[in-house]
């Protein structure tokens, strides 16, 4: 990998998107968003499926970039929270050999512990796999995610958030953690939009 990268993921989560955003959008639409995105290199090739950080975050901006390109604003952002949701579920497969995710009893606390426990989960595995920045906070009503750096929208301008494979991810997690409930996930501040920080704030009880 060239000095002109500084930050990555691993190169298994960055199998996992492209391969996750291949499935949703069909192969033809796939080469197009590839192509926007100046990705050219993985067409018919994925990372390969290791923890070395080789992945950049140009690469996780570029693909979110080029999805609204192909799709336009409203239906790419919706098709990048699908892939979010969708490499969760591939995520927790891939990587609990390693950190045994799904061997923990989250499923079976209480509500707010379950959360909790869940959060500092997932932010671990960002933290110690990946050079994204992840804290927590809460209020009142919200749970707040923040990213202090952001793959997803990096190096991006945007006149409202735009790190929707976040939010999709997020929203997968909760899904998982809670047995199928679902809940709000708002992003409310984005470093693309001249933000600090990439802030998604959750509610702390489920819509349903």
């Amino acid at each position: 990998m060239t000095d002109e990268f500084q930050f990555f993921y691993p190169n298994r989560m960055g199998a996992i998107i492209l391969r996750t955003l291949s499935e949703i959008v069909g192969d033809e639409k796939y080469q197009r968003i590839l192509e926007a995105s100046k990705l050219q290199q993985f067409s018919g090739h994925l990372p390969t499926s290791d923890l070395e950080r080789g992945f950049p975050f140009e690469y996780v901006s570029q693909l979110q970039e080029g999805v609204e390109r192909i799709y336009g604003a409203t239906e790419g952002r919706e098709i990048n929270r699908r892939v979010g949701r969708a490499c969760l579920s591939g995520g927790l497969q891939e990587f609990n050999p390693l950190i045994g995710i799904a061997d923990l009893p989250v499923r079976m606390l209480p509500l707010g512990m379950k959360l909790h426990v869940g959060f500092d989960m997932f932010a671990m595995v960002f933290n110690r796999f990946t050079d994204q920045v992840v804290t927590l906070g809460e209020d009142s009503v919200h749970y707040l995610w923040t990213i202090e750096r952001c793959p997803v929208c990096w190096k991006r301008t945007a006149d409202e958030p735009c790190c929707h494979l976040a939010v999709g991810i997020l929203q997968e997690s909760l899904s998982w953690a809670t047995s199928g409930k679902e809940f709000e996930v708002v992003e409310t501040s984005c470093i693309a939009k001249g933000d600090e920080a990439c802030v998604i704030s959750i509610g702390k009880r489920p819509l349903k």
